[in-house]
């Protein structure tokens, strides 16, 4: 996972660590890994859900298709209070790692909240969502084992908080005009044109990188950028590199196929983008990112 065996980490200084579904990790590897999770919720027509607990990914989907209505929520903040009085009766501190403060409120309601806890609940703001911000849970792990403080995990992670690239085709910008981010007359173009936009969250928001005929040329133009990263802006460091997809995991498989070939590493891992950015983007994404990490 990540460059990591997915096993339980010891948490050394009695720390613990808390994140979200924005991750992608699910309740049954949070639990591997003995950190902590908060199901973040979503609603469909108006009616609330939450990710892991009431909703699988794959009804997602299936009301995606049918047409109803999804939106991204908050979770209450006595969802984040409650979890972390009952951590704190185990616990010396927490490393709370939420999605980026420029894509949700729920970072700096995370804050607000944990300036009532005496410096006992750290909020890491550290820029990321999905497959990276999944990577900073991983290395805040294994810089508790290393034996950093609460205080030395979240500013490693916010100070690295840049350090990392994602880059996603998007197969419909239906959702992506309902959210305001396209205009109507410019989706309406790109289908007829068959364009596909690539994607980039460099850090604090989603933006516009390319647009290719066709998802075989976007997956070609995300390569291309993904490995210029590795060899350029990441030089000399130690990165993998990580697939993800929407909807359909057996769709998704020659993408995960084609970037172990293009590398020429069989280590590269594929997971499901979270709900949060599907209700933006919709089903048969296709994405790549390049991480630095914690050796």
């Amino acid at each position: 996972m990540c460059g990591v065996a997915l096993r339980k980490v010891e948490i050394m200084g009695r720390i613990a660590v808390v994140t979200d579904t924005n991750s992608g990790i699910t309740n049954e590897e949070a639990k591997k890994l003995g950190i902590y999770m908060i199901n973040m919720p979503f609603m469909v027509n108006g009616e609330e859900f939450f990710d892991g607990i009431n909703s699988t990914y794959e009804e997602f989907f299936r009301r995606l298709a049918a047409g109803d209505d999804v939106t991204t929520s908050q979770p209450a903040p006595d969802s984040l209070t409650e979890l972390w009085d009952k951590l704190l009766t185990e616990y010396d501190e927490i490393v709370h790692i939420p999605m980026s403060a420029s894509l949700s409120s729920s970072c700096s309601t995370a804050r607000a909240l944990a300036a009532d806890y005496e410096g006992k609940v750290y909020v890491v703001d550290n820029k990321r969502i999905s497959i990276t911000q999944r990577e900073s849970v991983i290395d805040a792990l294994k810089l508790i084992e290393k034996g950093k403080t609460a205080a030395e995990v979240a500013a490693y992670l916010e100070e690295n908080a840049f350090d990392c690239s994602i880059y996603l085709a998007v197969n419909t910008l239906e959702l992506l005009k309902k959210s305001g981010r396209v205009t109507a007359a410019g989706a309406a173009l790109a289908t007829i044109l068959g364009l596909k936009p690539v994607l980039q969250i460099q850090g604090e928001k989603l933006d516009a990188y390319a647009k290719a005929r066709g998802m075989e040329n976007a997956q070609k133009i995300m390569l291309e950028v993904a490995k210029k990263d590795k060899e350029e802006r990441f030089k000399g460091k130690k990165v993998h590199i990580t697939a993800a997809y929407s909807g359909d995991k057996a769709d998704a498989e020659p993408w995960l196929r084609r970037i172990k070939d293009y590398f020429g590493d069989e280590s590269v891992e594929m997971y499901a983008l979270p709900i949060s950015i599907c209700c933006h983007v919709g089903a048969g994404v296709k994405a790549v990112s390049v991480i630095p990490y914690v050796e």
